[in-house]
């Protein structure tokens, strides 16, 4: 509503300015004596009226200012009355969900955990028992490899090939080789996970 009202007075401003500039050129072609001085007169009453719009419109702009920093400042304070009021029902959500933890049984459970994986490492140690083999002594088996020498390992280890994977062989931004289902496999043949 302000709004259509300074609009409003611009365009009388608007007016006004074009009504001086039409008494400035009339002035400039003019001489001296009561004829320019009438002209005169009428311009000097259109820039008090001009003058008397531009502070109603300054004054309305000011005004329509004001309206939209309280409209601001309104929506502001509901929007954080709305956050605080989300944040208790978070807190209190919380606080129920807490009362149903018991730490007590968070940290046994942990302790169960904990001794289950340490009997299963028994059942594994168990289970890799070798029967039948005497027991050796480490110091013997390191004078026995020292006593074995050198010579017995140039032969026949360079006889031997190893069997080193291949290195990658397609470029940067190829596609990837597919197995025989049309699964993308990766440079060790084994399934792409997906990106």
């Amino acid at each position: 509503m302000i709004d259509d009202r300074t609009d409003s007075v611009e365009k009388k401003v608007a007016k006004l300015d074009a009504d001086l500039l039409k008494y400035k050129n009339q002035m400039k072609k003019m001489r001296n004596g009561p004829a320019k001085n009438a002209v005169k007169q009428k311009a000097l009453m259109v820039l008090r009226q001009k003058k008397r719009y531009e502070s109603q419109r300054d004054n309305m702009m000011q005004q329509s200012f004001n309206m939209e920093q309280t409209n601001y400042s309104i929506q502001t304070m509901k929007d954080t009355q709305t956050t605080v009021a989300a944040m208790k029902t978070g807190l209190k959500q919380m606080k129920k969900e807490h009362k149903k933890i018991d730490i007590n049984k968070i940290e046994d459970l942990q302790d169960d955990m904990e001794d289950m994986l340490e009997m299963a490492d028994e059942v594994q140690d168990a289970l890799g028992r070798s029967y039948g083999m005497p027991d050796l002594d480490e110091a013997d088996l390191d004078a026995e490899l020292d006593a074995l020498g050198d010579d017995m390992f140039e032969d026949s280890m360079l006889d031997d090939e190893v069997a080193a994977p291949n290195a990658p062989s397609n470029e940067l931004g190829e596609s990837l080789p597919a197995n025989q289902e049309g699964v993308a496999v990766d440079e060790f043949g084994l399934p792409q996970l997906p990106a």
